[in-house]
């Protein structure tokens, strides 16, 4: 589709529109004027290009906010990332938005986040999982899909209010963005897109 000259008003898919960003990103899509189609798991398997080709059909650009929680990490996000690299262009869809996680991401010393001092390891195969599906998406995304990862540059602000913006930022544990604000990312990354190929944080502002 139009892909980096932006899509404005057209017809977007949620995979994972259950969860909580997948619910914000919903919203924000509909506030501005998006025809929104939310899909779930019982919808079709994200580590299917057959499913994802077929939910994703008749659509301009894609958010993905997915996990499995009774999938292996290494194995799921791999998959899934493949999955959407071949299913997403044989719908006609030339724009991917997918949520990733700010453990891999590097800080502004250039160390993985969650390589720093004091930072949890009790869920590093969780961590280790989202930066390979990263990478297999780097590897399989052909030249027609325009993708982007996004995630919180920290974490997410679970009580705050939205600030009404957000800034791209390196990894830092303190820092924090309401789901609002994450979903106004996702969206100005598929209406007037400026990070491609590439995982990038945002933090509120």
């Amino acid at each position: 589709m139009t892909n980096h000259r932006g899509i404005s008003k057209g017809r977007v898919i949620v995979l994972g529109a259950g969860g909580r960003v997948g619910r914000a990103a919903v919203a924000e899509a509909r506030t501005r004027g998006y025809e929104v189609t939310e899909a779930g798991r019982a919808d079709g398997d994200v580590t299917s290009a057959a499913d994802v080709a077929r939910l994703a059909a008749g659509h301009d650009a894609a958010v993905v906010a997915v996990h499995d929680q009774t999938a292996a990490p290494g194995v799921f996000f791999p998959a899934m990332a493949r999955a959407l690299a071949a299913g997403l262009p044989q719908a006609g869809v030339g724009r991917l938005v997918s949520v990733g996680l700010a453990s891999v991401l590097p800080t502004g010393a250039g160390t993985l986040l969650m390589d720093t001092p004091g930072y949890p390891q009790e869920w590093r195969e969780f961590y280790a999982g989202h930066g390979a599906g990263t990478e297999a998406l780097r590897e399989a995304a052909p030249q027609a899909l325009d993708w982007v990862v996004l995630s919180p540059a920290g974490d997410f602000d679970h009580a705050g209010g939205p600030a009404g913006g957000y800034a791209v930022a390196p990894a830092d544990a303190g820092s924090r963005i309401t789901h609002a604000d994450f979903a106004r990312a996702l969206l100005d990354e598929i209406e007037v897109p400026s990070l491609h190929g590439t995982h990038a944080g945002v933090t509120g502002a």
